[in-house]
């Protein structure tokens, strides 16, 4: 995955007050750390970081300028998003050098159409790899084509690019392929509905105009209605 140049900003407001303020300016509050060092305090700019996120995925390399002359690579390690505006509010980023290996959670994409008259089960979306971090691919694919029901798709199916090593368990299950309901079978899962109160008052009344009464006695129908002699 190529890398993206990024500039930022040292941060030295703290605290939701400093933090929304950040957000306000256009920027992201973030922090940078790893190697062990210091934890450096930084905001960057929301637009091309969110740019960036949409087009290399979660996983997406950074060369970062710092505005006092702090230049690293790093790796988004945590990204939090506020679930209603689907903004990016605070990012943990690991920095990493070119050559060392990390390890990542990397989504994993099924490719193919599975036999006919099945369903897919997606398991597990994403797969704990190692990987130099200049090489860490966006996704990995995993081919469902043909399959039957019954069959099951594991790490060890997952397609590794040169270089990249499974973490995960080889025998976990990424996929799962079952045979797809009949109709009938969907039908006899439906629940059978009751009539509502207002449903069952509605019925009773068009039950009632529909139905011959007698007349009362002493009352004239309408076939008896008087005629003049």
């Amino acid at each position: 995955m190529s890398e993206v140049k990024i500039s930022a900003e040292p941060r030295t407001e703290f605290g939701k007050g400093g933090a929304r303020r950040t957000r306000r300016a256009g920027k992201v509050p973030a922090v940078l750390y790893g190697h062990g060092e210091k934890p450096k305090h930084i905001a960057l700019p929301a637009r091309e970081f969110a740019a960036a996120i949409r087009k290399g995925g979660a996983n997406q390399l950074f060369a970062i300028e710092v505005s006092d002359g702090t230049q690293v690579l790093a790796l988004p390690k945590a990204i939090q998003r506020d679930p209603i505006k689907d903004t990016f509010e605070h990012i943990d980023l690991l920095l990493v050098r070119r050559g060392e290996k990390v390890t990542v959670e990397v989504p994993v994409q099924l490719t193919g159409d599975a036999a006919k008259d099945t369903l897919i089960v997606h398991d597990h979306d994403t797969l704990t790899v190692t990987a130099e971090a200049t090489k860490v691919p966006d996704h990995l694919e995993a081919s469902i084509e043909g399959l039957e029901a019954g069959t099951q798709v594991t790490a060890a199916d997952v397609e590794l690019p040169a270089g990249v090593e499974l973490v995960a368990d080889p025998e976990l299950s990424v996929a799962a392929v079952t045979a797809a309901p009949t109709a009938e079978q969907l039908e006899a899962t439906l629940p059978e509905t009751e009539a509502t109160p207002v449903e069952a008052e509605v019925a009773e009344g068009e039950a009632a105009e529909g139905a011959e009464t007698p007349a009362a006695e002493g009352e004239e129908t309408p076939a008896e209605g008087r005629t003049e002699a």
